[in-house]
C-alpha cells in the first residue's frame, strides 16, 4: 500500500490529483491537506511514501513546510507542485532537498512517469529541464542576485515585481503587512536596489514573473 499526501490550497487541483494517482497500478491511499500548517500536522502523525506539494500557499508555503519536512522525516520523498515554470522554482526546489518538481500543466503520463519515479527512490526532473541545466552546466557564470534570497524574500520579490501592493502580498501569505515590509528591505539590501522599479526590471530581464 503506497500512502500519499497531497497538499494544495485548491480543492480541485488535489480531487484531480487524487484522481490520476488512482491509475497507478499499485494499491493507492490519499490524503490531503488544504494548507502547510495542517500538511505538518499529518506528516508528523503518519508514514508517508510521497507528499506532492504546492508552492504556494496561504501561511506556511511550500518551501518552509519542504525544510520543516526535511528536519523531522528526511526519509519522505517531495514533489514540488506549481503553476510556476521550471525556471522559477526548480532549481530552488531540488537545492532544497525536493525529490522532484512539476508544473501543473504537465500531462497525466508524465505526471504518473515522475511519480513511479520518486516512489522507487529516484529524482524527477523533466527532459526540458534536464537540458537547460545541462546548457547551463557550460557556462561560466556567477551566481544570480536572486539566489541570495531566502525562499520567502524570492516569492516577495516576485509578487512585487508582479507589481503587487504590500497589503495584497499579506493577506495572500497570511502575514502581517510590517513583516512583508521587512522583507522587502531585505532583499532590496542583497539585491543591491533602492525602488520596486528595480526589483521588476530584474526580474523582468531575469524572466523570474509568469
Amino acid at each position: 500500500m503506497i500512502r500519499v499526501l497531497i497538499a494544495d490550497d485548491h480543492a480541485i487541483i488535489r480531487k484531480g490529483l487524487a484522481r490520476i494517482l488512482a491509475d497507478i497500478p499499485d494499491a493507492v491511499t490519499v490524503d490531503e491537506a488544504c494548507n502547510g500548517e495542517e500538511a505538518l500536522v499529518m506528516i508528523e502523525g503518519n508514514d508517508y511514501d510521497l507528499v506532492l506539494l504546492d508552492i504556494s500557499m496561504p501561511g506556511k508555503g511550500g518551501f518552509e513546510v519542504l525544510n520543516e519536512i526535511r528536519s523531522s522525516k528526511p526519509g519522505v520523498p517531495v514533489v514540488m507542485f506549481s503553476m510556476h515554470p521550471e525556471e522559477q522554482y526548480a532549481l530552488r526546489s531540488l537545492r532544497a532537498g525536493a525529490s522532484g518538481y512539476l508544473t501543473k500543466d504537465r500531462a497525466v503520463d508524465e505526471l504518473l512517469v515522475a511519480i513511479k519515479k520518486v516512489l522507487s527512490g529516484g529524482k524527477y526532473i523533466s527532459d526540458s529541464l534536464a537540458q537547460k541545466l545541462a546548457f547551463g552546466l557550460l557556462k561560466d557564470v556567477g551566481k544570480p542576485l536572486h539566489e541570495t534570497l531566502s525562499d520567502r524574500e524570492y516569492q516577495v520579490m516576485r509578487m512585487i515585481a508582479s507589481g503587487k501592493m504590500l497589503r495584497e502580498i499579506s493577506a495572500e501569505l497570511s502575514l502581517n503587512v510590517q513583516t512583508i515590509s521587512t522583507f522587502r528591505a531585505r532583499l532590496l539590501r542583497k539585491m543591491r536596489m533602492k525602488s520596486n522599479a528595480e526589483l521588476t526590471h530584474y526580474a523582468i530581464n531575469n524572466n523570474l514573473l509568469d
